[in-house]
């Protein structure tokens, strides 16, 4: 066995904070020979053993042997297993998950990994919540910046450990004026209203004198960014160089982090879910999701507008497996209205759900959510919101039977696959929002929306604000996370529609449904695609 592979092997089981032995290298390199696994395939090969033996629960950080001996059995038994013949069915692998249904997994630093919360989340929350809530964003993308190449030294030999770069803190900074510095914390306010950069051991003042223009992306205030500079004896940083943390690839994070139930309906094995993946793609190449935004149900053009597109579905006998309505379901708010706003409000979803059970074709299949937006009538007008009171849905929920009412981001499981949905005028949010020298001049629209979703991906958050900017429930901020990345993310926003696929997340706007014309978006699971209508 070469000492290259021996050194593939310890990496690979070290990402996942296990230790080797001699028996436990051995006995892996006996595995490796006896497979007659190539150099190239190496890595994938003890990834899947490490995942599998940290699922183990008698597994210890330094490997034992004999739980190696009972993994590799096991997935001798699975690899012998033939590939079920039975056709794929859909619905028993569709998923809707609310926000306040997911566990809640934080960050550990002392053992390098999450670990789920013990105590139930509440509504209410507490100070201690929010600085955990902060301080787990801040974890795990740093945890991800010093697994990226760029930061984390290779544990074979190479002429490009000079390039690394090395993250410091806030703290190195005291005494070393004219020196340059590459730090990663949050852009904040101080209390005399300056720019700071703030990180687990202290913060320190921007000046954005000397910077031309800012990397790609928006920079918000309550978003995280690596920032390069030199130390003044003003105490405060001169920046030349200002970017978003790099965002780490779907792949990447469930192969670290695979065995880890973020969502609460089981976690599937890597291999598993490439298996379900190809499947889905011979098995339901014809499957689809429809997406519309803005369904203003107070709109004359809306029941019309939602008639014709079923009609033609029926026509065509092209039946979504799911379609999704995201608020607003009213033009006004009527979060304090009178009692006859609120029962016109109750009567359009009584003549939507009419209108939707007039098609038993599609109604006996189709599975309908409900997303709330921020002028939508909820419990809480905070994120994550809950779904659209329960009261004035009684009719929608009689006359449709596979129905959901979603809160406000929630998310779709699909095999494989993880949806999420969120309803909120993202683009204007984030513009308001921006600070230091703001963005790129001369950018347009097709570039802002580029910058949109990178910001949004990178932060690995659906709300990389301040709680002043974008008030947020702090013992479910783990809902609003986006980490690992989701497989499609729909922003469903009052700007305009676009589409983007950013480090294999593919990410769309479905647009107002009631225009011009009535716009919505189609998502073809088999090809992690979207298509506008």
């Amino acid at each position: 066995m070469s000492n290259k592979r021996q050194q593939i092997i310890i990496k690979v089981f070290r990402k996942f904070s296990n230790s080797l032995g001699p028996d436990s290298l051995d006995f892996l390199e006996q595995i490796l020979d006896a497979h007659e696994i190539e150099d190239e395939n190496v890595e994938t090969s003890i990834e899947t053993l490490a995942k599998e033996y940290n699922k183990q629960d008698d597994a210890t950080m330094k490997v034992s042997v004999e739980v190696l001996q009972k993994v590799y059995e096991l997935l001798q038994d699975q690899g012998q297993d033939e590939q079920e013949t039975e056709t794929l069915d859909p619905d028993s692998h569709l998923h809707f998950i609310n926000a306040f249904e997911m566990p809640s997994w934080h960050w550990s630093i002392e053992r390098g990994t999450f670990e789920k919360t013990a105590n139930s989340s509440t509504m209410s929350g507490s100070a201690d919540s929010r600085v955990f809530a902060v301080r787990d964003r801040l974890n795990i993308i740093k945890q991800c910046i010093l697994r990226n190449e760029h930061f984390a030294p290779s544990t074979l030999p190479s002429r490009d450990r000079d390039r690394l770069v090395t993250l410091r803190s806030t703290k190195q900074l005291l005494g070393r004026v004219a020196e340059r510095f590459l730090l990663m914390g949050m852009l904040a306010r101080s209390k005399e209203g300056k720019l700071c950069l703030e990180d687990a051991d202290g913060s320190v003042e921007l000046d954005f004198s000397q910077l031309d223009e800012p990397g790609d992306g928006l920079f918000t205030e309550g978003c995280f960014a690596l920032v390069e500079g030199e130390y003044t004896d003003e105490s405060k940083l001169e920046i030349i160089a200002i970017g978003h943390p790099p965002c780490e690839s779907r792949q990447t994070a469930r192969s670290i982090y695979g065995h880890i139930d973020f969502l609460g309906k089981a976690s599937t094995s890597l291999l598993d879910d490439q298996k379900l993946s190809i499947r889905v793609q011979e098995e339901l190449s014809d499957l689809h999701f429809f997406f519309l935004s803005d369904v203003w149900l107070d709109n004359p053009l809306t029941l019309p507008g939602i008639k014709k597109m079923l009609d033609n579905c029926v026509e065509n006998e092209f039946i979504p497996k799911v379609i999704v309505l995201c608020g607003n379901f009213t033009t006004q708010s009527i979060a304090h209205g009178n009692a006859r706003d609120i029962q016109r409000y109750q009567d359009n979803f009584d003549a939507l759900a009419d209108l939707v059970a007039s098609f038993p074709s599609i109604t006996r299949t189709t599975h309908f959510v409900f997303v709330p937006g921020p002028l939508d009538l909820t419990s809480n007008s905070t994120l994550p919101r809950r779904p659209i009171l329960p009261s004035l849905m009684t009719r929608v929920k009689s006359k449709i039977p596979k129905v959901h009412f979603g809160s406000n981001p929630c998310r779709i499981k699909f095999f494989d696959q993880e949806i999420v949905i969120y309803r909120d005028d993202c683009m204007a949010k984030m513009l308001r929002s921006v600070v230091g020298v703001g963005v790129k001049p001369d950018v347009d629209s097709d570039d802002l929306k580029r910058f949109l979703v990178q910001t949004i991906l990178d932060q690995a958050h659906l709300s990389p604000l301040t709680i002043n900017i974008q008030p947020t429930l702090s013992e479910y901020d783990h809902s609003l996370r986006l980490y690992p990345l989701p497989t499609a993310l729909v922003l469903a926003d009052k700007y305009d529609r676009y589409k983007k696929t950013y480090t294999g997340c593919h990410v769309f706007n479905p647009g107002t449904f009631v225009g011009d014309s009535f716009t919505f978006s189609t998502y073809k699971p088999a090809e992690i695609n979207s298509e506008e209508w």
